[in-house]
């Protein structure tokens, strides 16, 4: 299952919630983007 936000409004969406339409329940907006997860970085010794 994945999560996807909407770009003009910034709401989180799930993947089925969108199902075949790929607009946005809050807005109406067509274009979504993935958000990255958080990677923690550490020095290499």
């Amino acid at each position: 299952m994945s999560t996807y936000k909407c770009f003009k409004c910034g709401k989180a969406i799930k993947d089925s919630e969108l199902e075949k339409r790929f607009v946005c329940p809050k807005c109406g907006s067509k274009i979504f983007y993935k958000p990255r997860t958080f990677v923690k970085k550490i020095k290499a010794i």
